[in-house]
Order: C-alpha cells, then sequence, then structure tokens
C-alpha cells in the first residue's frame, strides 16, 4: 500500500496544472478568413480602377475618401483576426494544486481602489472587499487592502463595519458554500428556501436569515451615515483611526492614512467559528495640489508598497471596486498557472475574463464583453500574451517591479507604511516608468500588461478608453516599437486591435456621413447590383456579419444583442472614440492634458427601471448626445430626400440601380438608430434626449444636407 501511494504521488507531482487546448474548427475559421480578404482585395480593384478620372467629376473626392475608408476598416479587421485565427483555451486543475501545494500554498494580497464616496457608494466598495475576504484560501494567506483615493471617513467607516460582519459572512460563506461571496448579489438572488433545495441535507433557513439580518442592519448603518455625511461622535470614539482625520482635510489635499483594521497575521483575530481572518488594510494615499497624484496607476503602485511592507505576498490580484469575486476557487485556478512546474515560470500574470450579473437579456448597451473573453482575449494567448484588463488580474509581484530592479524594490521597504503612501516618495524613482503601473495615460492596465510582456452606455468610459489606447499606440509603448523581438507579431497585432479604436472613428463617421449626402445628391458610390463588381461587396458584407452572428450566439447572447451591439458599435465609433482621437491629438501637439473622468456608479430607481426595460439612457445635452442625434438626423433627412426625388424626379429615378448599396446602408443605419429617434421625438421621461440637442441636431443635419457637396 505504501508503495503504491508513492507512486501514485509521483504520478501526480508529474501531471500539468493546467492544459492549454486549440478552438474548433481553426483551420476552417482561417479558410474563411482568406476568402474575405480575397474579396477585400477586390473591393480594393475596384475601387482603383472606377475611380472617376477627372477633377471635376462629381463625387470625386467622396469616392476617394470612400477607398481610404475602405482601406483602413480592412486594415483593422485583419488586426482583428490575427487573435481569431489563433484561438486557445486553458483549463487549470485545482484538484491537482490542492494535492500537490495545499499546505505550501502562498501568499496572495488582494488590492482594491475606490475614489469617491459619492460616486462609488461604500456599502458596494465593501462588497467587493467581503468577497475577497471570503475566497476558498486559507485565510491568513490572504491579505486585502482597500485604497480610498477620496480619503474619506465615510469609506473608512464602511470598512470598519465590514471587518465586524465578515467574522460572521466568512464561515457562513464556507459553511454553506455560497456563491457568489459578495452579500449584495447573494441576498438578490437567493433565498432560504432556494438554498436549501439545493442541497437538502443542510437546513440553512435560520442561519440565512440571522446572517441577513445582519447584513441589512449594517447596510443601512452605513447608508444612514452616508447620507448625513458626518460620522457621530459616539462612532469616532470607538476607532482610534477616525483620529486620522481633521477639518482640513479634503478629497485632494490630506495626509496619508495607513490602518489595519483586522491584523491577518494574529492569531487571535478570528471570526465567529474560531476560523482565522484575512489581513484587511485601508490606506488613503497622500494627496497635495501641488504633487501630480497619477489617478488609478499612483493609487496601485502606492498599494504595492505599502502591501510589501505589511504582508508581501509573492502573488497579487487587483479588482475594481464594483467587481466582485463570483467564483470561490478564482484564486486557486490562477494559482495553478503560476505553480505549474513545467510553464509556471514563464508567466508573470494572469487576467480572469469579466463577467456581469446585471445585463439585460438583449444587452442594450453592448456592454457583456461576451465576444470579447470567448475569442479576442482567448485568441491572444494563442501567442502567449494576454491582455491585462485592469480588474479581475493576477500578477507575480515581482513583474510589477521589473526583474532588473527588483533588488532595489525590496530595499525600500524598511521604511513606515505611511512613508510609502507619500507624494514624494515617487520622486526620483522608476514608479510608474519600469516599476509597478505604468504613468503617462488613462488606461495603466493596458500599457502596463504591454511593458510585463515585453519585459519578458458608458460614453465617457469609452472615450477615457480609447484616448488612452491610442496614446499608447503614439507613445514609444507602440507594441511595433516596444513589442518588437519581444511578443509574437499576432500579439502586437492583437494589442493594435483595442488601441486603434480612435482612428477607427474617422472611417466609421465617414461611412455615416458622405454615403447619404451622396445618396441624397444621386452620387452613386457603389457598383449597380447587376454588375459583376457587386458580388465582392456582398461577400464581404455577408461573410463578415454572418460570422459575427455565429460569435455572438456561441457566446451566450442573443440575436437581438447582436443587433443592439451594431447599434452601440456606430454610437461609440461616432461619438467617444471621435472625441478620443481628438484629444490625443490635441495632447500631443500640447494644446490639452489628459485627465481622469470618474464614472458614476449610482444607478437611481428610475433609471433601473428603464434599463429592467431595455430603454436607453440618454438624457444629457452633451456634445456627445448632439453629434449622435445630427448623424441620426443627417440619415433620416438623405433616405426621406432620396425617396422624394425618387418620386418627383424622373432622372433621378432612373439611377436608381446605381444607388441601391447606397440605399441598403442608408436604411440600416435609420434602423439602427430608431431608439435615437424614439428619444427625440416620443419619448416623455428624464432619460429622454433634450429638446435643445433635437434643435441643434435638425438645424446642422439640415445644414449638411443644404450645402453644395464637392
Amino acid at each position: 500500500m505504501g508503495k503504491g501511494g508513492t507512486e501514485e504521488d509521483e504520478d501526480q507531482a508529474s501531471l500539468a496544472l493546467f492544459e492549454t487546448k486549440e478552438a474548433r474548427f481553426r483551420g476552417a475559421y482561417r479558410l474563411f478568413a482568406s476568402t474575405v480578404v480575397v474579396g477585400i482585395c477586390l473591393i480594393w480593384v475596384y475601387r482603383l480602377s472606377h475611380l472617376p478620372r477627372s477633377a471635376h467629376d462629381q463625387g470625386r473626392w467622396a469616392w476617394i475618401g470612400l477607398f481610404l475608408a475602405d482601406v483602413c476598416f480592412s486594415l483593422f479587421w485583419i488586426f482583428t483576426q490575427s487573435v481569431r485565427c489563433n484561438v486557445v483555451y486553458r483549463y487549470p486543475f485545482k484538484d491537482r494544486l490542492s494535492h500537490r501545494y495545499e499546505e505550501k500554498l502562498p501568499g496572495v494580497d488582494i488590492l482594491v481602489c475606490t475614489a469617491d464616496p459619492k460616486m462609488e457608494p461604500p456599502i458596494m466598495v465593501i462588497n467587493t472587499v467581503l468577497s475577497a475576504m471570503s475566497y476558498n484560501y486559507p485565510p491568513e494567506k490572504l491579505s486585502v487592502y482597500l485604497s480610498d483615493d477620496g480619503g474619506s471617513e465615510l469609506t473608512f467607516y464602511a470598512v470598519l463595519e465590514a471587518s465586524t460582519f465578515s467574522k460572521h459572512w466568512i464561515p457562513f460563506c464556507k459553511k454553506f458554500r455560497v456563491e457568489p461571496r459578495s452579500p449584495a448579489p447573494y441576498f438578490a438572488n437567493h433565498s432560504a428556501a432556494s438554498n436549501s433545495q439545493h442541497d437538502l441535507s443542510i437546513n440553512i433557513g435560520p442561519e440565512w436569515l440571522a446572517i441577513k439580518k445582519l447584513y441589512e442592519e449594517m447596510k443601512n448603518r452605513i447608508d444612514s451615515i452616508v447620507e448625513t455625511g458626518m460620522i457621530p461622535k459616539k462612532i469616532r470614539h470607538q476607532h482610534k483611526g477616525f483620529s486620522e482625520w481633521n477639518s482640513n482635510a479634503t478629497k485632494q489635499d490630506h495626509q496619508s492614512i495607513v490602518q489595519i483594521m483586522i491584523d491577518g497575521r494574529d492569531k487571535n483575530a478570528v471570526d465567529i467559528d474560531g476560523g482565522r481572518l484575512p489581513m484587511v488594510v485601508y490606506m488613503a494615499r497622500e494627496k497635495r495640489p501641488q504633487w501630480p497624484h497619477n489617478f488609478k496607476a499612483g493609487a496601485l503602485n502606492a498599494l504595492l508598497r505599502v502591501s510589501a511592507k505589511i504582508s508581501n505576498a509573492p502573488f497579487i490580484l487587483n479588482l475594481d471596486c464594483d467587481m466582485y469575486a463570483n467564483d470561490a476557487d478564482a484564486v486557486r485556478e490562477a494559482l495553478c498557472f503560476f505553480m505549474d512546474e513545467r510553464k509556471g515560470n514563464e508567466i508573470a500574470f494572469v487576467q480572469h475574463p469579466q463577467s456581469f450579473d446585471n445585463i439585460t437579456k438583449n444587452d442594450i448597451y453592448a456592454s457583456s464583453c461576451s465576444v470579447v473573453n470567448k475569442f479576442e482575449l482567448s485568441g491572444m494567448g494563442g501567442y502567449e500574451a494576454a491582455l491585462y484588463c485592469g480588474t479581475g488580474c493576477f500578477h507575480r509581484r515581482e513583474s510589477l517591479c521589473g526583474k532588473v530592479y527588483s533588488k532595489d524594490y525590496r530595499g525600500e521597504w524598511n521604511k513606515g507604511s505611511k512613508v510609502l503612501a507619500n507624494c514624494s516618495h515617487e520622486k526620483d524613482t522608476q514608479w510608474g516608468k519600469k516599476m509597478g503601473l505604468i504613468y503617462g495615460c488613462p488606461v495603466e492596465d493596458i500599457v502596463t500588461g504591454l511593458t510585463i510582456q515585453c519585459r519578458d452606455i458608458a460614453l465617457i468610459q469609452h472615450k477615457r478608453w480609447s484616448e488612452g489606447m491610442f496614446q499608447i499606440f503614439f507613445s514609444k509603448y507602440c507594441p511595433f516599437i516596444y513589442g518588437r523581438g519581444k511578443i509574437k507579431l499576432g500579439a502586437q497585432m492583437g494589442y493594435c486591435m483595442f488601441l486603434l479604436w480612435a482612428p477607427i472613428s474617422l472611417p466609421a463617421l465617414y461611412y455615416v456621413i458622405v454615403p447619404p449626402l451622396c445618396l441624397l445628391r444621386g452620387i452613386p458610390l457603389f457598383p449597380q447590383v447587376k454588375s459583376l463588381w457587386f458580388l465582392p461587396f456582398a461577400y464581404v458584407f455577408l461573410a463578415r456579419n454572418s460570422c459575427s452572428i455565429a460569435e455572438a450566439l456561441c457566446s451566450g447572447d442573443t440575436l437581438k444583442a447582436w443587433w443592439n451591439f451594431q447599434r452601440i458599435w456606430v454610437i461609440r465609433r461616432t461619438t467617444s472614440y471621435f472625441f478620443g482621437f481628438i484629444d490625443t491629438i490635441t495632447g500631443t501637439l500640447g494644446l490639452s492634458q489628459t485627465t481622469f473622468a470618474l464614472t458614476d456608479k449610482v444607478m437611481t430607481q428610475d433609471v433601473s427601471k428603464r434599463y429592467d426595460q431595455e430603454i436607453i439612457e440618454f438624457g444629457s445635452s452633451s456634445v456627445m448626445f448632439t453629434v449622435m442625434a445630427t448623424l441620426a438626423m443627417l440619415n433620416l433627412f438623405s433616405l426621406i430626400g432620396g425617396i422624394t426625388k425618387a418620386i418627383m424626379d424622373l432622372e433621378y429615378f432612373k439611377s436608381l440601380d446605381q444607388l441601391i448599396v447606397q440605399i441598403i446602408l442608408v436604411v440600416l443605419l435609420v434602423m439602427l438608430n430608431i431608439p435615437v429617434y424614439q428619444a427625440l421625438f416620443t419619448r416623455r421621461d428624464k432619460a429622454r434626449i433634450p429638446s435643445s440637442v433635437l434643435f441643434n441636431s435638425i438645424l446642422l443635419a439640415s445644414l449638411a444636407c443644404l450645402v453644395p457637396f464637392i
């Protein structure tokens, strides 16, 4: 028996902790993509061979512009195919990890960032913290750090409450194998009866009601104090940490605050069942008006230094404050990759895909990322690369410091924790350059992931993302320059698929503006339907959209969700990405500075109701909505004008066979904009498009239709 057991242990030790499988039908997909490339080449040939010869020919410049737009779209599509042709999936073996390393699992530091208690409610933040504390992992090896860039005593109070509640919540989660381990979504989607039915051997009812009562009481206390905006004197005297705040402290001007709420190193720090508790640390780094704070990247770098002084775990997970752990074994799954004996030493970070539990059936804002996760991010993995998405990502601590600087990195931490969170600590150091998260652009996650590997509707949000990613493309971190010889060409192209969101807005705008105006004036830009040249246009259009539909359905989306994605695709590229492009260019020329826009995570009851009904939220008179509405009205006017001219003008009617493709294009754009027209004309709720935007859009679209076209 003993010998047999030894052989079995040896067999277990030789097994990999994860496996990689190629996606099915990769060869067939590559053949399909090749046929689309042939179609694209034929379109280019048509554009060049049918270019109006004379400079005085009507529509010559429109034709040239359309050719350039086709080239841009085609090249961008080729970048997207670099990952789709190389999709792989990786599967961890948690049981093998437990069998081999259960008694010597490494420590893990979990870093959570928040910035404003009004836009990121403290109750939401502590739900994330509680879910991180409750992982199915030895609690004495878990440390949770919260960076509060708002320096708010309201958030500190919420963490204090969560620290007490965790003594009840963690043993409850482990006893009943709760999923998810964030209280709010758990109680919203489960009841005592549903849990008892799930496992008839366990009577969860009484304990479920008790823990829910504790949570609701805590939530009410936190919400009540947040609403008043003041901490009662009685509570202030209960914890010395409140003495860190004085009357002069503001969000942008305050000292460093580091408070250990639960000391996981103390064996007496236990839950109600006597089990060990994880470390919980609150940090508000120093903020001074005269010192740049580098937004989220600066906060994470301060957390890296402080966590190294306190727990110094070899692995780090960072989470956004509105992202909770929906899989209790996520830490173990990530460690399967890091601790694999064969390939683990080659892995710097592991990115978990983001999923969302509040997506409507048809995903009206196209925010599920299901296709991105299943095909695009998995395709990056085919080149032994990964995209660091900013949340849900595990890193080796040393990978964030840079191997060259690891010695100095450890040496710096013979200082107090508060000093490591000071404004001046990074002066004349490599922090933000080659250590920690990279500074200088609003998407610190993407550029940090790229540098690590090379070292070996939310329109505002999408504007920030597209602007930041285009800044990377324009910087020394451009994948084709910085990644040359360090990561594979396919991975470089995969990065550019995201970095070029901003400039791809230009051909998108061209297609939304010029063909409709040419339709109104009877200028053909596409071949006749009866011409053989029509075939490559038809094939590329049908093939690409059929493939897109298939990807959406395979990813669990509905057909209507795919259609909604096409709408949001057009809106983002003609608004968010375009303004991101403008800001990047003006910033490069020194005419503007990069700003960080914090997105509001508070949803009112009216907004929630409309969201559940799948009604798009507008309600703003911003310039983005003016552009969106103007483009929608321009296409509507062009379609109505074209129909009118076909009825009234015999010559125009005779030329309709040359305008069929443009008519189809404009009809599709009008159909995509139906929710915009509803928000302009028929809706009466608070989320409709304001009348000022309606007036401006009609005026601008009318002028565009009336001004002579060159």
